[in-house]
């Protein structure tokens, strides 16, 4: 008899851990090969991981709510035959402080917050940024599972190399602040003259009795991190405008049917919003940029993340890559593949990072317009409303005339630290061109 030894996958580029949320088998139980036996989380999706080997799950080595680096042994299977696997003490031994985390402190930054180093020999030493400070995995872990914000990491003093902020500093706070004491310390020499910084503290509620109380699950949290990091990063700045789109109706509707016949897939505006964005983006490639520091870093593919209301009420942000290189018909079956697996939770962690500009329908829900707030870290965020019949004035060769026209609004939040108004408004007018001027006879 011997043992395989089943590892933590690579599960995107950017991923370098996952917590452990649920065991699907028990020990001692038989699984079949490609049979589920845990499931995962990561600050980007959830998923689980299949047995590569048919046997007896003889040893879970992390507890529920563990976090485990990507290449580490998790569970051992007893097979028939075959060379004895290696034993997996040393990834045991190695992670002492990832069993201690809890499940409900699951580890990570918001989506696309991390900084990954050429070599990372221990995961609780890689950093995520924040500002210009960085935070290891373990630190951020707790202090999500504190409702620490990023804000508040900012201002506690760090005893380790560079100030970096360790477990104990943080612990060490934690215990200060249960017990009152309100002042912090700026965590660098260069702002000691600063005026003095007060920790946000949560504003105390009377809670009625009747009233209930529900926690957040791991991506409402995560979702509630990134926005608030959002806003307190970028001078956010949103322009209006009215789309008039006759052509981009007419033009649906009479190809809708057919589509849905040939390919089985519905013909949804979102393509052809994403279409626009992409080509705009390729005529004012400065708004397809993000900040590093006092850099500009204008990426050179247009890819497009998409917003995806979950039945779970909670919101998940998958990608169009290359967008820009992409016919309107490659863009539809990207867009409902993306949206069909958003939902029923099979993304892969690099389907939903990397996005360089991002388009939210609100019009979906019946909402008229709305100032979305920019998913860092990009710069800019399209946002388009529902689309409706009304009254407009229409200027023809013989003067203006009265028409009932299907309008949409149609805005634009950028960042203010490096897009100004007159490139976010020509921007904007530059996709309200393409869709009022959409090619009615282009086939799909």
């Amino acid at each position: 008899m011997s043992n395989y030894e089943v590892v933590i996958p690579k599960l995107g580029e950017s991923v370098i851990e996952a917590t452990i949320t649920r065991w699907l088998k028990n020990e001692g139980e038989m699984i079949q090969e490609d049979e589920a036996i845990v499931e995962i989380a990561t600050d980007k999706v959830d998923s689980e991981i299949a047995s590569p080997v048919s046997g007896k799950l003889v040893k879970k080595l992390f507890a529920e709510g563990s976090l485990v680096p990507v290449g580490a042994i998790f569970a051992l299977v007893e097979l028939e035959g075959g060379e004895k696997a290696k034993a997996p003490v040393a990834v045991a031994e190695a992670m002492p402080a990832a069993s201690a985390i809890p499940a409900t402190a699951p580890a990570g930054s918001p989506p696309e917050s991390y900084v990954i180093g050429p070599e990372s020999p221990d995961p609780h030493e890689t950093a995520a940024a924040s500002g210009t400070r960085f935070y290891s995995p373990l630190v951020r872990s707790i202090a999500l599972q504190e409702n620490i914000s990023f804000t508040e990491l900012d201002t506690i003093s760090g005893t380790g190399k560079d100030d970096r902020l360790t477990k104990q500093d943080l612990f060490n706070y934690l215990k200060d602040r249960k017990a009152g004491i309100k002042e912090v310390i700026l965590p660098s020499k260069e702002v000691a003259a600063a005026a003095p910084v007060v920790a946000p503290h949560a504003i105390a509620q009377v809670i009625p009795g009747e009233d209930r109380i529900v926690e957040m699950d791991r991506i409402r949290q995560l979702i509630s991190n990134h926005m608030v990091r959002s806003v307190q990063t970028s001078a956010h700045v949103t322009s209006f405008q009215e789309v008039d789109m006759t052509r981009v109706v007419q033009w649906r509707d009479k190809n809708k049917d057919g589509f849905l016949k040939r390919e089985n897939e519905k013909l949804t505006f979102t393509p052809i919003f994403i279409d626009a964005i992409a080509k705009s983006v390729r005529d004012f490639p400065m708004v397809n940029v993000s900040v590093d520091g006092t850099k500009i870093v204008i990426h050179k593919n247009v890819n497009i993340g998409m917003a995806v209301a979950l039945p779970s009420f909670n919101l998940i942000v998958p990608v169009v890559r290359s967008a820009h290189e992409k016919s309107l018909l490659g863009i539809v079956k990207s867009v409902n593949d993306l949206a069909e697996r958003a939902r029923t939770g099979k993304l892969v962690p690099d389907e939903i990072s990397g996005g360089t500009i991002s388009l939210t329908n609100l019009g979906s829900f019946g909402t008229l317009m709305g100032t979305p707030i920019i998913n860092q870290p990009q710069t800019a965020i399209v946002a388009v409303g529902a689309i409706k019949k009304r009254v407009v004035v229409v200027e023809t060769p013989d003067g203006d005339t009265m028409a009932i026209r299907p309008v949409m609004m149609i805005s634009v939040t950028y960042d203010h630290r490096v897009i100004d108004g007159a490139l976010g408004g020509q921007f904007l007018s530059r996709i309200v061109l393409y869709l009022e001027n959409f090619d009615q006879n282009q086939p799909i």
